[in-house]
C-alpha cells in the first residue's frame, strides 16, 4: 500500500487554517482524504495548562502552547491514518509546522500568514457567533495571552514551511497550483 502524501497546515489563530483544508477536501473530493484538526486534540480544562499574562497578570487556559495538545494521541492517530489508504492526510492547526515529529512526517508544509488585526477581526467574529463569547472575553485573552504565544509558537514556523500563502486575499493561482501540486504527487 502506498504511504498517502501528507501536508501539513499552519498558521495564527483565525489565519484560515480550517478553510484551506475544507476547500482541499472539496477540490479533492474524487480522492480519498483524511483531515487531522488539531483542535479536536485539545486537552480538557482538569489537565490543560494555563499561563499567567505578562501584563495584566491574569491568568488563562493556554491553548496557545504546544503542550494544550494530545500529541501522544495525534501522533497515533496520525500513525494508523497512513496504513489505512487515505490519498492524501492532512494535518491542520496551530502547531502543524511545530513538533518535529510531525514535521518530518510532513510531505509538504504550508503556512497561513495574515495580518494580526485581520485575524483578530475573524476571531471576534468567530467566537462571538459559534462559541457565545463576549468581545471582552475574547480580547482580553488575545491582548493579554494570544499575540505573545503567536510570535513564541507559531509565527516562527513560518521558516519551516515550503509555501507560504497569504490568508487575507487567497489567490486563485496558488491555490491552482496547490490543488495540481497534490494530485501529480499523490497519484504519482
Amino acid at each position: 500500500m502506498k504511504k498517502p502524501y501528507v501536508v501539513g497546515i499552519a498558521g495564527g489563530t483565525a489565519s484560515g487554517k480550517s478553510t484551506l483544508s475544507r476547500w482541499l477536501e472539496s477540490e479533492l473530493a474524487d480522492w480519498n482524504v483524511k483531515t487531522f484538526h488539531m483542535d479536536s486534540y485539545f486537552k480538557p480544562d482538569d489537565v490543560r495548562p494555563k499561563a499567567k499574562a505578562h501584563v495584566t497578570g491574569e491568568v488563562y487556559y493556554d491553548d496557545n502552547c504546544p503542550e494544550t495538545i494530545y500529541a501522544d494521541q495525534l501522533r497515533k492517530d496520525l500513525g494508523e491514518a497512513l496504513g489505512q489508504g487515505f490519498d492524501v492526510v492532512l494535518v491542520e492547526g496551530l502547531f502543524a509546522l511545530w513538533y518535529d515529529w510531525l514535521y518530518e512526517q510532513l510531505d509538504l508544509k504550508i503556512f497561513i500568514d495574515c495580518q494580526a488585526d485581520e485575524r483578530i477581526v475573524r476571531r471576534l467574529r468567530r467566537n462571538m457567533a459559534e462559541r457565545g463569547l463576549s468581545f471582552e472575553e475574547i480580547a482580553g485573552v488575545y491582548l493579554d495571552m494570544v499575540r505573545y504565544r503567536h510570535d513564541q509558537f507559531i509565527e516562527p514556523t513560518k521558516w519551516r514551511a515550503d509555501f507560504i500563502l497569504n490568508g487575507s486575499t487567497p489567490s486563485a493561482l496558488a491555490n491552482g497550483l496547490l490543488v495540481d501540486h497534490l494530485r501529480r504527487q499523490a497519484k504519482g
